[in-house]
C-alpha cells in the first residue's frame, strides 16, 4: 500500500504533531514565565512547565530509541528493534508455532468449534451452496482451458509417456490380482460364474443349443450312425434327451462344487491364480511379455489417436456444460453439496465421524506446517531491511507511542506542580 494511502500514517502523524506541539507548549510557558519575573503564579507555571518538558523529553527518547538513535547519536540501548530484529523475528516466529499451530492449542478449540454442525448448517443455505458452485464451476473451467493450451499438452503427455514407461506394469497387475484375491475373494467370483452356468444349463434354450450341437456334430463325423438311429427312434428327440441329460450332469457337478469348500476344482482354481500372481510378480519372461505389451500400446498410433480423441470430446463436452445456464454438473454438485448439509444436520453419527476425521486432519496437518510456517515467518522478517521492519511496526503501534508521549508531558506537569507545593508550603 502506498504511503499517502496508509491510514495508519495519517493518524500517527497526527498524534506526532500533539504530542510535539504538547512539548513546544511547555517550553513556551517555560520561557513566558521566566520572562514574566518567575514570581507568583508564573513560579507555578514555570515548574510545571519544566517538569513537562523533562517528562516530555524522556519519553520522546524513550520511544525515538525503540526505533533508531535519537538526533542519530550513537548512544547504547537505543534503536532498538532494527538491532534486535533476528531475535524478534525467531521469537515471533516461536510465538506463533506454540500458541497458535501447536496441536495442544489448536485441537480443543476445533472441538469446541464443531466445524460438522456448522458446515451442514453453512450448506443448507441455497446462496451459500450456489457460491461454492460457481466458484467450482469457474475454477473447473480455467482447468480445462488451461488444459487446451498446445505446450502444456505436450508437456503433459510427454510427461505421462515417460511415466508410463518406466511403470512395471506386470508387478502392478500381480499387485492388484493379489489384493483382490485376498481372503479367498476370488472364489466369490468363481462361484458367481458356476451358479450363472448352473442356471444357463437349466433353461431350455440351452438344451435345445445342446442338442443342436450334438446333432449338428454327430451328422458330420458319423452320417452313417444318423441312418441306422432313424431305424429305431427319432434322431431330433434323441439329441434332446442326451442334451437334457448332459445338462443334468453338468448342473449335479456343479452344484458339488460349489457345496464343497475343497473341492479338487477349486484347489485346481486357486492354484492357478496364485500361480499367476507369482508370475507377474517375479517371472522375468512374463513381466518382460506384459510390459512389452504395455509399451507398444503406448506407441500405437490408433491407440494413441483413440485417447486423444477421447479426451478431445471429454473435455468439450465438459467445457459446453459448465458454461450452460442449466449446467447438469453444477445441478448435480448443488444437488450432492444440499444433501450433505442435511444429512449432516439431522444425523449426529456422521458429524461426529467428521469431526473425529478433521480433528486428526487438523493434527496431522499442525504438526506438518508447525515449524514450516514458523521458519517461514521468521525467514521473512529478517529478510525485511530494517527501515521496512521500523516503518511497519511504527505505524502499527507508534500511535499508542505517541500517547505516552502526551502522558509524559501531562503527568511531568503535574509532578511539578505537587513538588513546588511542597516547596512552597
Amino acid at each position: 500500500m502506498p504511503d499517502n494511502a496508509d491510514p495508519r500514517l495519517a493518524a500517527l502523524r497526527r498524534l506526532q504533531a500533539v504530542a510535539t506541539g504538547a512539548l513546544l507548549v511547555a517550553i513556551a510557558g517555560w520561557v513566558m514565565g521566566h520572562a514574566m519575573g518567575a514570581q507568583g503564579g508564573w513560579a507555578w507555571v514555570i515548574a510545571a512547565c519544566e517538569a513537562a518538558t523533562i517528562g516530555a523529553l524522556a519519553d520522546w527518547f524513550a520511544v525515538v530509541a525503540l526505533f533508531r538513535r535519537p538526533l542519530g547519536l550513537p548512544l547504547p540501548h537505543t534503536a532498538i528493534v532494527p538491532r534486535n530484529k533476528d531475535r524478534i523475528a525467531d521469537h515471533l516466529a516461536q510465538f506463533v508455532r506454540d500458541h497458535f499451530l501447536a496441536p495442544d492449542v489448536l485441537l480443543p478449540h476445533l472441538r469446541t468449534l464443531d466445524p460438522a454442525a456448522h458446515l451442514g448448517q453453512w450448506l443448507r443455505d441455497p446462496a451459500r451452496v450456489a457460491q461454492v458452485v460457481n466458484v467450482a464451476r469457474s475454477a473447473s473451467a480455467e482447468l480445462l482451458a488451461l488444459l487446451e493450451d498446445e505446450r502444456l499438452a505436450d508437456a503433459l503427455h510427454r510427461l505421462l509417456r515417460e511415466q508410463a514407461r518406466q511403470w512395471n506394469a506386470s508387478a502392478s497387475v500381480g499387485q492388484v490380482l493379489g489384493l483382490l484375491t485376498r481372503g479367498e475373494r476370488h472364489h466369490a467370483l468363481l462361484d458367481a460364474g458356476l451358479h450363472q452356468v448352473a442356471h444357463w444349463l437349466g433353461e431350455e434354450p440351452a438344451k435345445k443349443a445342446l442338442a443342436a450341437m450334438a446333432l449338428r456334430h454327430i451328422r458330420k463325423e458319423w452320417p452313417w450312425l444318423i441312418g441306422l438311429a432313424e431305424r429305431f427312434a427319432s434322431v431330433p428327440n434323441m439329441a434332446d434327451s442326451l442334451a437334457a441329460q448332459v445338462s443334468a450332469s453338468a448342473i449335479a457337478e456343479l452344484r458339488e462344487v460349489l457345496a464343497q469348500p475343497h473341492h479338487p476344482l477349486r484347489q485346481r482354481y486357486d492354484a492357478w491364480v496364485n500361480a499367476q500372481i507369482e508370475r507377474l510378480r517375479h517371472d522375468p519372461s512374463l513381466m518382460a511379455d506384459v510390459n512389452a505389451l504395455k509399451d507398444r500400446t503406448l506407441d500405437d498410433p490408433v491407440c494413441r489417436a483413440y485417447v486423444d480423441t477421447l479426451w478431445r470430446d471429454i473435455r468439450a463436452v465438459l467445457h459446453a456444460d459448465l458454461a450452460a445456464p442449466d449446467s447438469h454438473v453444477a445441478r448435480h454438485l448443488a444437488q450432492m453439496l444440499t444433501l450433505l448439509g442435511e444429512r449432516l444436520a439431522e444425523d449426529p453419527a456422521l458429524r461426529a465421524a467428521l469431526n473425529t476425521h478433521l480433528e486428526h486432519l487438523a493434527g496431522d496437518l499442525s504438526q506438518t506446517v508447525q515449524n514450516g510456517l514458523s521458519e517461514h515467518i521468521a525467514r521473512t522478517l529478517k529478510a525485511w531491511d530494517d527501515e521496512r521492519l521500523v516503518t511497519q511496526i511504527e505505524r502499527s503501534v507508534g500511535r499508542d507511542l505517541q500517547f505516552i508521549r502526551l502522558n509524559g508531558t501531562l503527568i511531568g506537569a503535574m509532578a511539578g506542580l505537587v513538588l513546588h507545593a511542597l516547596r512552597v508550603l
